[in-house]
């Protein structure tokens, strides 16, 4: 099924695989946080009509920028990722945490836009980024070609100034990234009118925030009401001290005046609170005048502590003062001095409730493409290396390149949602050399992650090995264990900061341990960034949080087959006997 099959066909909204409620799936209008658990960072929230929209950022996974549709704000279904074709987007090499970087998505003329980055380094002192813009008649598509946008820095969006006080322009924003010692590396957000005909700015370049104390101003998004032009951005940088900002001017180009109150939105100097990291967001208002605002924040296993499920997207709602600046509203009692803290739960807009049904805990891979649960690491599936149809019901992997790679992965994974999950597979192989593997993989990037995987072995034949990757320093948890002919099943159980695998031969057969249980601390976006916060300049970087999924390598390059008949995946303990 399509992703516009998949748009007005209610069966398949956003569920959880396990066929309970989802989170912000709660009832009475309540908007329960997360909305979008698991890695969906740096929303931009839209509504076209009646119809609710998230674009989330992607990095180095495809489709490119996941979307989420919703007519509540409550229930949210995915749509897959939009970014869906090589001329869209091409991620071959690109570095851990690269790649798709903080879309913006609006609406104009008849047309959805999408501005999107495309980071190709982003280690030390520079930042490689190509800024694009792309139209579609509709949220599926069919999308126009890139064109470049300003690539000055980073997170680029698009502002129309339309309705009955606007002038129906639009303007290009993003912010500046300066390289230079001695300068601080977030020079500050940039403005510049953008011809919707030629498609390319044109105009004199406007300088229009340099942000507050908080700095690391980044993530504008622009937005007039009451005859204000309000600023959002992102402040703090993206960890603890992570920050929403507005700022307002009677003109467009500014100057800018940030709300004295502080920042609208934060956690920091609340390490008890339950979301942490809160920012980066954007403005929706309903039909009826509702403000609400989505962002980024992390739910932490510990307080400040490693956040294994990435950065994800929540909802709160916004009040307007008499003075004109948005402050967070919610569920009674809101604190009384204002406090500009993140509630995990709201009180959703006054529309009426769309549900949405659950999907199986199971996938059986009956569907001509990939569900939208699914995600490629790198490279769009192509017959070449993943098919749905050469074994109707099964997925087929042709062997790639090793986990450490970043160009050519046969990888096919979905991200971590909850602390306590399983997930299981039933594979068919036939490894005739210990360079070729295939397994269930716990995967945060190339260098952090654990795996399970058949192979062989020249004494002991076809065996599971249990691989271990600790920022590149690859070990093996455990002997390898002879499992003899036949499909074997695999799986992985985590519970908070450790999991552990385990296997069995068939399907009347218990589970049997493999290895030791592993830290998942280390699959984390805490655990992934290195380097100098005092100078902004980093190493590594850790932005995506943890993925389970299957994967095939084949090292020799024969492009050795693995068939896996199904995958389940359950937010939740399992509390069984054999579940370790």
């Amino acid at each position: 099924m399509t992703a516009a099959q998949r748009l007005r066909d209610p069966e398949h909204s956003r569920r959880k695989p396990d066929g309970t409620s989802a989170p912000g799936a709660a009832a009475n209008g309540t908007i329960t946080n997360p909305v979008l658990p698991g890695f969906h960072p740096d929303p931009s929230i839209l509504r076209v009509g009646d119809d609710y929209y998230l674009a989330t950022s992607t990095f180095e996974w495809l489709p490119g920028v996941a979307v989420h549709h919703s007519r509540d704000l409550v229930h949210w279904r995915p749509l897959g990722g939009l970014l869906r074709e090589e001329r869209l987007i091409d991620l071959t090499g690109r570095p851990d945490s690269g790649g798709v970087w903080a879309p913006c998505l609006s609406y104009t003329d008849g047309l959805f836009h999408l501005v999107y980055s495309d980071v190709t380094n982003l280690s030390g002192a520079f930042k490689d980024v190509r800024n694009h813009v792309i139209t579609a008649p509709a949220i599926t598509g069919p999308w126009s070609d890139p064109v470049p946008f300003p690539s000055h820095g980073f997170d680029p969006s698009l502002f129309h100034d339309d309705g009955p006080d606007g002038d129906g322009r639009s303007w290009a924003l993003w912010m500046e990234w300066d390289h230079r010692p001695g300068r601080h590396p977030f020079g500050g957000i940039l403005l510049q009118e953008w011809d919707r005909a030629t498609r390319h700015v044109t105009g004199p370049l406007h300088r229009i925030f340099t942000g507050t104390a908080l700095a690391h101003t980044e993530g504008p998004h622009l937005y007039r009401r009451a005859g204000w032009y309000y600023l959002l951005t992102a402040e703090g940088g993206t960890s603890w001290a992570h920050a929403v900002t507005v700022a307002r001017s009677r003109e467009l180009t500014g100057p800018y005046e940030a709300d004295p109150a502080g920042p609208l939105l934060t956690a920091h100097g609340h390490e008890d609170l339950p979301l942490q990291k809160t920012g980066h967001g954007s403005l929706v208002a309903t039909p009826a005048g509702e403000w609400f605002l989505a962002h980024l924040m992390a739910r932490p296993l510990s307080p400040l502590g490693a956040c294994v499920m990435g950065r994800e997207s929540a909802i709160q709602r916004i009040e307007w003062t008499d003075e004109g600046w948005p402050r967070l509203g919610g569920v009674p009692p809101v604190p009384a001095d204002g406090a500009a803290l993140p509630r995990p739960v709201v009180v959703g807009p006054a529309l009426e409730p769309e549900p949405v049904p659950t999907a199986p805990a199971r996938d059986i891979f009956d569907g001509p493409e990939l569900g939208p649960a699914w995600a490629t690491l790198r490279r769009h599936p192509a017959p070449s290396w993943l098919s749905l149809t050469d074994h109707p019901g099964r997925l087929r992997l042709r062997g790639g390149e090793s986990l450490g790679s970043t160009h050519r992965q046969s990888l096919v994974a979905r991200r971590q949602q909850s602390p306590d999950f399983t997930f299981a597979t039933r594979l068919h192989a036939d490894p005739r050399s210990p360079l070729q593997m295939s397994g269930l993989v716990h995967y945060y990037n190339s260098t952090l992650w654990h795996y399970l995987h058949l192979s062989r072995d020249e004494e002991l034949g076809r065996v599971l090995r249990l691989g271990v990757c600790d920022h590149g320093h690859y070990t093996e948890a455990c002997a390898p264990v002879p499992v003899g002919d036949g499909p074997v099943e695999l799986r992985l159980t985590g519970r908070g900061a450790r999991a552990r695998f385990f296997w069995r031969p068939g399907v009347h057969s218990g589970w049997q341990r493999i290895g030791p249980w592993l830290d998942t601390t280390r699959l984390s976006d805490e655990s992934a960034t290195r380097g100098d916060p005092a100078t902004g300049h980093f190493t590594s970087w850790g932005f995506t949080g943890a993925f389970i999924g299957l994967c095939a390598q084949d090292l020799t390059g024969a492009g050795s087959a693995t068939t896996f008949s199904w995958a389940e995946y359950r937010q939740s303990r399992d509390d069984r006997p054999d579940g370790g």
